[in-house]
Parts: C-alpha cells; structure tokens; sequence
C-alpha cells in the first residue's frame, strides 16, 4: 500500500536511517542498544504492576540457577529468554517470557530440542484445513492437474478448459463455488502451512531447523513438476531429520523425486547406455520390464554431482576437483523417477547407469548399481570439510553472520565424533558461550519470513487466512520456496537490507498495527492497555517497553520522539479504513476536549513505527 502523507514517507527514511550506515559498517549493529529503563514491563495476557516488577526486577544477578548449564554471562535473564525465542524461534508471543521464566530457560530448550515431546495441537487443528499437506504426489499430480493435461483428459482445447475453470470458481450469484483443483493450490496450501507452523507452532526450534534445511538443500517449486513434489519433500525429507542424523537427510533428498527434477539427474545416463541396451539379453529385458523408458539421446548430467559438494557437503573449497564431479554424476546414473507426469517416484535404472569403477575424492567406488551412489554419500558425510561447512552455516544463520570460527571448529568435532548428529551439533551451538555473547545479541538482520511471522507472534495477531501476510514475505523479497538458484537465500544482513525492502518492512509493519492486513486480527488495547491513547509519549514508552524489552537506540528513540511530538505526524492517516477501537477513540476524544487540541497519533501508528526500528528488526 501507498500512504497518502509526505510526512509518513519521511519519517519512513528517518525511522530507517541505520541501513545505509549498517551496510558500510558491515553490520547493522553500528548503534549500541541502551536500555530505556532499568526494568523490562510486558503488557501480555496479565498487566503485571509496577510495584511486582520493582521487587521481582527483569533479571536474577544474584541466583543463577535460571541459567542452569547454560554459560550465560552477558546477558540478563529476560534478555536470554527473549535472545533464545528470537533465535531459535520466530520471537515472543503474548506471555512467552514470563511463561520460560517460571518453567526455566533450559527447561524449555530442552523441550526444543526434542520436539516430539511437546505438544503442538494449536498449530495441528489449524492446519487441518490444507488437505494437500498429507498427500502423495502422485495423488497430487492426479487431483490437481495441469491445465494441459486436465484438458487433454476431457478432450477439450486448454483456452476451453481455464474458461470452464473460471466459470466454476466464480458462479452466479446464489451458486456455490466449485473447489479450486488448479495446482497452485497445492503451494498456497504449503506456504499457509509454513507460517502458521512459524507464528503458532510451540516446536519453534524445529521450524527454524525446517527453514533452515529446506533453503541448504533448496529446490524451486516453480521447476518441471516440483510444484506437486515440494510439500512431500519439505514433509518427508527435511521436517522429520532437522535433528536426526545428517546422513538420513542427505540420503533422503538424494532419494527424492523433487531433488532429482530439480538438479536434472533424472536424465543423467551413461552416454553408452543406448547402445549397451540393443545388446541386451530376453532375461534383461525381461526385468527391465516395469522400468521406464529412456529416450533415444541421453548423456551424463553433473548438476545434481556439482551441487551435492559444493553446496550439500563439502563446501566451495571443500578440496574436490572438477574430475570428482564428472566421477560423482557417473555414481548417480540411474537415480531417475519412474514417470513424472503421473506417478512421480524414484527408481534405479540399471540399464543408463555406468558401471566402470569410478575413483571420488581418492577412494575407489566400486559396489556397483545404485550402491555407487550410497557409497559417495557415505563418503561425503565422513568429511572434515563436511563437518566445517555445516557448521559454520549453522553457525551463521544461529549466531552471527561472520560466525567465531572457534565455535565452528567446537561444533564440527561434534558432528564428526557423533557422526553427523544434528541434534547433538546444535547442542553444541546453544551451550556455548558464544551463543550467549552480548556481541551475539541482535546481530542477525531478520529475513522477511522472520519478520512477518516475528511481527504477527509480537502483535498476539490471530491470523485466520495467511494468504495477504504471505503476499508481504514476498513483496518484502522472500517468495516463499521460489528460490531459483540451488544456493538458496542468503543468510546475511547485506542481502535483505537495501532501501526498498527497507521501506517495504517500514509499511509492512504500519499496515499490521493498524489492523490493515486482511485475516490478521491485532487488538493494541490487550498488548499496550487501555490508557495509551490519550498520550503518544506514553504509548511510544509502552510500545518499547512491550516489543522491544525497554531496550532501544538513542538514535531510535530520537526519531520515534520526533514524530510522536510533531502535529503533523499526529493527525497523519493511512488511507486504508482502520477498525475502530472503541477504548482508544473514546480516550482520545476526551483527551482532545480537555486540551483543546489536536486528536493524538494513532496508537497502530507509533506501534508500527517500533515495529520498524532497527531494534525489532534484528534477531
């Protein structure tokens, strides 16, 4: 949306004024983060007094048993509650802070590290709508067809079939619509999932891990027929191995039909195969049978070869040469999928696979058939450069964007000495002092999937249609599972900051808290109170204090004083129709009466504008 007020775009920029400085920094830490006061208020489901905040305080200096076995020295006890949700999680939520310091810190990273323990049926019931996420593919491929297929199926020209199409989701008036069976139902499904999962899921842990795997092995769902693969490789291949063993993870997206279109190894073969087969015996034939066919001009793919080093194992300089590659592809010939256009699944072709022996990184493989592929992945994962890249990618993402490389070494003994023990490396993150370091403490630029899920769990939105705050990850630039290139997004400040998305996130965040965002429902009044209206010094206070622990700039808090004392500012309105609060409007006409002046900011307004400080903006 466009504001209709020079004023609002100005403040925009102001409020914003950290990037440019943050990217020639290197970091969008430039600005020290100064405390506002000396206790944390939080306005969540129960309106804590003053007087218990004054006795309790927002931290136990003096009793560290909240830390437990963790090794926390820098931070206080509600800025590693807020610092571990913010980190592995999508933030805090109404009450979450209060809720880990009566349960304890390590308590519920515990809980996060075994996710199957907790239970998750909020999230469940809500997803239970989205019948795509449970299905086959080939269930998929048949229910949701392409446009040219389904045509073909009814033998009818495809114009005639998008018009029958059209016709049945938008009926005269008084006939109910027909479902929707066009494929993008099935990614709309999945990118709905994705963030009702990350904004209500109580396994945040495991959602990060999920993003986090999905974008390391990513595939791009817009690819062939990957739009019917990509929830059943999300759903088998990554979600249930984020903490399992390494090996599981990487077998199974090798395995995967969706991995397979994408890097093009489906139609990789030893360019002798064709010839080879001319020659083959009836017995071969014969079990060749049920295989499918192969086309008459094939040869070696390196793609998926390519990828599986440089990006899915070893690293770019993870010491192979473009000789493994060639030798990688020839392991993988023959790891196809049976027939894309209806029953997607995978199968070993013996006839297009190369049976030499090949020699990867050295060693000999030579067990033949499909086992040449497995033994290459057995290789890979035993790699010290295996384990350093890993690690410091997750190091990356958790931590910092120039991770400590003595964190990284730590955590890459771990992985090898456990063998690729996910759950086990990330142990090693969490319990490390680095982790916890003030120089850890927001130094993370939130991706715009982090920042909408961030915001909505801030707000306590009660989110019944995620489809309009999906359509702003990827107008912030994030479409969700659209990256093209097999790298995946990137994972630093410098690629998600720049003055566009900038302000892209600025009126994302003002359209939220002024209850903008159709399906997303925000009440101020529960988060703030009733008694911010009146007063925009008081509500920017208790904006800061609620969103951003009483912790902001001072080049922040100049700006945010700045406008909520400027007349301008305060009679600034977005043109969009706000839904009226009732509490809020009565207080501020009182107040404006009494004065004799002008009407006070809206409340969504300075809230949004928190909401687009640098400080709510890091993780």
């Amino acid at each position: 949306m466009r504001f209709n007020s020079t004023q609002i775009r100005r403040t925009v920029f102001r409020a914003l004024h950290f990037g440019a400085a943050g990217l020639a920094a290197g970091s969008l830490m430039a600005a020290p983060i100064l405390p506002s006061a000396t206790h944390t208020f939080s306005y969540g489901d129960s309106l804590r007094t003053l007087e218990s905040i004054s006795a309790s305080g927002n931290s136990s200096s003096d009793d560290a048993t909240w830390k437990g076995k963790l090794p926390i020295s820098d931070l206080t006890e509600d800025e590693a509650i807020a610092h571990a949700l913010d980190r592995l999680g999508y933030g805090a939520r109404p009450g979450d802070i209060e809720r880990i310091r009566k349960m304890g810190l390590e308590k519920w990273i515990t809980g996060q590290l075994h996710p199957e323990t907790l239970n998750d049926k909020s999230a469940e019931n809500r997803l239970a709508d989205y019948s795509t996420l449970t299905m086959s593919a080939t269930a998929l491929v048949n229910e949701y067809p392409q446009a040219n297929v389904a045509a073909k199926r009814l033998g009818i020209t495809q114009e005639e079939y998008n018009k029958r199409v059209q016709d049945a989701l938008h009926p005269q008036q008084g006939e109910r619509a027909a479902p929707d069976k066009r494929p993008q139902v099935i990614l709309n499904e999945l990118m709905m999932a994705k963030l009702t999962r990350a904004i209500y899921s109580e396994r945040q842990l495991q959602e990060q891990l999920t993003d986090f795997w999905f974008n390391h092995f990513n595939i791009f769902a817009n690819k062939d027929q990957d739009i019917f693969l990509v929830g059943a490789y999300e759903r088998d291949a990554i979600r249930p191995n984020t903490l399992g063993k390494f090996r599981d993870m990487l077998g199974a997206t090798a395995h995967s039909p969706a991995m397979l279109i994408y890097l093009d190894n489906w139609l990789s073969a030893d360019p002798a195969a064709i010839e080879r087969a001319k020659h083959a015996t009836p017995e071969q034939k014969r079990a060749w049978k049920d295989l499918p066919g192969y086309g008459n001009k094939r040869g070696l793919n390196e793609n998926y070869g390519r990828e599986l080093m440089e990006l899915h194992t070893l690293g770019v300089d993870g010491g192979y040469s473009q000789q493994d590659v060639i030798q990688v592809a020839e392991c993988f010939t023959g790891w196809t999928v049976r027939d894309p256009g209806s029953k997607p699944e995978f199968v070993f072709d013996p006839r297009i696979h190369d049976a030499e022996v090949k020699i990867v990184l050295g060693k000999k493989i030579k067990d033949g058939g499909q086992r040449d592929g497995e033994k290459v992945l057995d290789l890979l994962v035993t790699q010290k450069a295996t384990a350093h890249h890993l690690s410091y990618e997750l190091a990356e993402h958790f931590v910092s964007d120039a991770p400590p490389p003595a964190l990284v070494d730590r955590m890459a003994k771990t992985f090898q000495k456990t063998k690729g023990d996910l759950r086990e490396t990330m142990r090693t993150m969490i319990y490390s002092p680095e982790f916890w370091s003030r120089a850890s403490y927001r130094a993370k630029i939130k991706t715009p999937f982090e920042l909408v899920a961030s915001a909505a769990r801030a707000l306590g939105a009660d989110v019944d249609a995620p489809t309009p705050l999906i359509g702003w990850v990827e107008r912030i630039g994030e479409p969700l599972y659209r990256c093209q290139p097999p790298t995946g997004y990137k994972d630093d400040a410098a690629t998600w900051v720049n003055t566009g998305a900038l302000l892209s996130r600025l009126n994302f965040a003002l359209t939220l808290a002024t209850n903008k965002v159709r399906g997303a429902s925000v009440d101020l009044t529960m988060r703030l109170g009733e008694d911010v209206g009146a007063d925009p010094a008081r509500a920017m206070d208790r904006a800061v204090d609620v969103f951003l622990g009483g912790q902001i700039s001072a080049a922040s808090r100049a700006t945010l004083v700045k406008d909520s004392s400027d007349p301008k500012m305060l009679n600034a309105k977005l043109p969009d129709p706000v839904r009226p609060n009732p509490a809020l409007q009565n207080a501020a006409r009182q107040n404006a009466a009494q004065q004799n002046s002008t009407p006070p900011m809206d409340v969504g307004v300075m809230t949004g504008l928190v909401l687009g400080t640098p400080e709510f903006q890091r993780r």
